[in-house]
């Protein structure tokens, strides 16, 4: 029985230091901004390297000291297609000093079909599952439309996990320095 009370005591005793120190660890700030997962906000953004749909190679060190809004898509899903012609106004209107790259995620679809009909003039890099190294596993991508806004420094600022409109595009550009 005086066993049964001691267990029950340090048993009561762990739970109750277990809730204590839980309690104490509230998130810091950049949790609370960065709980979408992917890469951390903060983070220096991975390079890569991979063809366009024009079949040019282009690597993202290639847009150090510029502005990159660096979204995965595929053709196949509809909130994607959605914001595409909020990508294009955006594209026309932004300065020299931003880029936007496309990163097409299932180019076995017929991508160019669809940039075409839509009168997407922006860069449309292609990646595919198939690949040895594919870039959407490399920004850990759970869900599309994903966009990271990286800043010139090569440093990603900002994540949106949805489809955006121009204003969410704005916004998240000119927010970085």
């Amino acid at each position: 029985m005086v066993k049964k009370i001691i267990a029950a005591v340090v048993l009561l005793s762990l739970i109750t230091v277990a809730i204590v120190q839980a309690m104490g660890n509230e998130p810091t700030k950049n949790d609370e901004k960065d709980s979408l997962g992917g890469l951390n906000i903060g983070a220096k953004a991975p390079n890569f390297s991979l063809e366009t749909l024009d079949g040019k190679q282009v690597e993202l060190s290639d847009y150090k000291g510029k502005k990159v809004m660096l979204n995965f898509w595929a053709t196949w899903c509809p909130p994607c297609k959605k914001e595409m012609p909020d990508m294009q106004k955006y594209s026309q209107q932004a300065g020299d000093d931003v880029v936007i790259l496309a990163v097409n995620i299932d180019p076995e679809n017929d991508v160019r079909a669809f940039a075409e009909e839509n009168g997407i003039t922006f860069t449309i890099p292609l990646d595919s599952q198939s690949a040895k190294n594919p870039v959407n596993e490399l920004y850990k991508i759970l869900s599309i439309p994903t966009t990271y806004f990286i800043d010139k420094e090569g440093i990603i600022r900002h994540k949106v996990i949805s489809a955006m409109q121009l204003k969410d595009m704005e916004r998240n550009i000119n927010s970085m320095q």
